[in-house]
């Protein structure tokens, strides 16, 4: 019995790893996202609350999840039935409070045609702040008006009302450093797969010199972009997962998945180009892997365009998506990825024909 060739172990560990990523990630025992289906562009991390409110179930979040001290924000508020659907004419009145329980603004009963909304604000310094919703239980005739301040914030006297409280922590820096530490745990990995990626090629170029006139070939320039787009693709992917949980879980998911199996791909052709296997055995398993990058590819493309010009699958606005920077990078580089997987497939069936006559 002959020993697992590395592209064998590699491919091997790519599916653990997305088979992994889906326990993880997923909405399952082993899940280390919770569940959130709040009606937010972004998901909170830092200063986003959920509670249970009367017959809602109420979510929190800041429009800047690390806000800053005078920086204009907003806050907003996704109020739900049981079901996770939008409540309808949520009449609510919104207050904040310093730490020392001062109260420092106040938005007046108002009524709301669905229950997300939000309020414009800006904190006035750093600290801590409480946020109190108040949702009628019955349609209040004093519409515009406003409640005193109270002393014990969850106090419903003389209110027929629900009040929850949301805790934000305002600060100066934590935003950047939690997002420079984010930004080096993703780019660090790429720059190095990168650095590996070139040094090899730099010595596989001075091979070529030493041997003779003439220089790397184009091929080989194709499949050293071929692997660093699609690992850096799925680098994308894990980066945007998070945002998207807010929306609905089963998007989150979705990028774990695709983000993983590109990277399973970048991962499993570099062991295949760098495994030494015969000519005979080597296009058999590269037209396997370059197929199931192509056809994930190709998916990802088709699914992209469809949801800027359409309502997503399962989309709780029904509105198509907003075309944004990290959704162009990704779907440029999986453009370049279809082209040169086009290019290679082509390249590498004409050499194995030439290869496969002079055999003959």
């Amino acid at each position: 019995m002959n020993a697992p060739s590395r592209y064998d172990i590699c491919k091997a560990f790519s599916i653990s790893g997305v088979l992994a990523g889906v326990l993880f990630f997923g909405n399952g025992p082993l899940s280390l996202v919770s569940e959130s289906y709040a009606h937010f562009e972004h998901l909170p991390i830092y200063n986003g609350r959920s509670e249970s409110q009367g017959m809602y179930y109420v979510y929190q979040a800041l429009g800047s999840d690390y806000a800053r001290p005078q920086e204009p924000t907003t806050i907003m508020f996704s109020v739900q039935d049981r079901n996770g659907n939008d409540a309808k004419d949520v009449v609510a009145m919104i207050e904040v409070y310093t730490s020392k329980g001062d109260r420092i603004k106040a938005f007046p009963w108002t009524k709301y045609e669905t229950g997300d909304f939000e309020v414009p604000f800006a904190f006035p310094e750093a600290g801590s702040y409480q946020i109190v919703l108040s949702t009628a239980n019955a349609p209040p005739a004093r519409l515009g008006s406003l409640d005193p301040p109270r002393e014990i914030l969850s106090s419903t006297a003389n209110c027929d009302c629900n009040r929850s409280i949301f805790n934000v922590a305002i600060t100066e820096r934590f935003g950047t450093v939690w997002n420079s530490v984010i930004a080096t745990s993703l780019g660090v990995p790429l720059a190095i797969v990168g650095g590996i990626l070139g040094l090899t090629y730099r010595k596989r170029m001075k091979q070529y010199n030493n041997n003779g006139p003439g220089s790397i070939s184009r091929l080989e320039v194709a499949k050293y972009s071929i692997m660093l787009s699609a690992i850096a693709g799925g680098i994308v992917h894990l980066s945007i997962y998070i945002a998207h949980a807010s929306l609905r879980l089963e998007y989150s998911i979705f990028f774990v998945i695709a983000g993983g199996m590109q990277i399973a791909y970048g991962t499993m052709y570099i062991f295949l180009v760098f495994s030494g296997t015969s000519d005979r055995d080597y296009y058999g398993k590269s037209m396997r892997v370059n197929l199931f990058g192509f056809a994930g590819t190709a998916i990802l493309v088709g699914l992209y365009a469809y949801t800027i010009v359409l309502p997503a699958p399962l989309s709780p606005t029904n509105m198509p998506d907003r075309i944004e920077v990290a959704g162009v990078l990704a779907k440029s580089l999986e453009i370049f990825l279809l082209i040169g997987i086009i290019y290679i497939m082509r390249e590498e069936k004409r050499r194995n024909k030439h290869h496969l006559t002079n055999v003959g």
